[in-house]
């Protein structure tokens, strides 16, 4: 592809992306019964500025302040040492004890169901957390582990090939979700 991306199209822009975060707040409050005993932990580096976001939305539905952090799952990864160049760790932040609470896991993408693995192994070196429950923006399929969102902000088919790109105003300067066709 010489570089060069072919773009197939926003499937969500800011509005999309807004509307979409309100709805699994507004259904992590109603599925756990309000926020007792809640946190919610980010994966890096999208995935964490999407639980803020989320935090921030449930906060104001419940008028509560639950905790919110991050948890790196790069070492934890099974791809580690395959890649040409190491991946950089990234910052784990749990603010609370994940013993006996309920873990809201927030990513941008679930695809092959990897990263969310490795995020839990990781998790699991902290605590013993009740119930963690997987909040993802998009789930485009393609399921290697047997692997599933609690909370989906939207289902986008793709190929194989196709790359799904989650842009957020905090890392690249705006809100939108891309489809980038593979092989073509």
């Amino acid at each position: 592809m010489n570089g060069e991306e072919t773009v197939a199209g926003q499937t969500m822009d800011e509005k999309a992306i807004d509307r979409a975060l309100s709805r699994i707040a507004h259904e992590v409050v109603e599925r756990n019964r309000g926020t007792q005993g809640l946190v919610i932990l980010g994966i890096p580096t999208r995935g964490y500025y999407l639980a803020k976001r989320l935090k921030e939305k449930i906060d104001a539905i419940e008028g509560a302040d639950i905790p919110a952090g991050s948890v790196d799952a790069t070492l934890y990864r099974d791809d580690i040492g395959l890649k040409k160049e190491a991946q950089p760790l990234k910052k784990t932040e749990i603010p609370v004890p994940v013993d006996d609470r309920v873990v809201v896991l927030v990513d941008d993408v679930l695809f092959t169901g990897r990263t969310i693995r490795a995020a839990m192994n990781a998790l699991m070196d902290f605590g013993r957390p009740t119930r963690i429950q997987l909040a993802v923006l998009v789930d485009r399929g393609h399921r290697e582990l047997p692997i599933r969102a609690d909370y989906v902000g939207k289902n986008i088919p793709t190929s194989v090939e196709d790359e799904v790109k989650v842009r957020l105003k905090e890392v690249d300067g705006k809100d939108e979700v891309v489809i980038v066709r593979g092989g073509e």
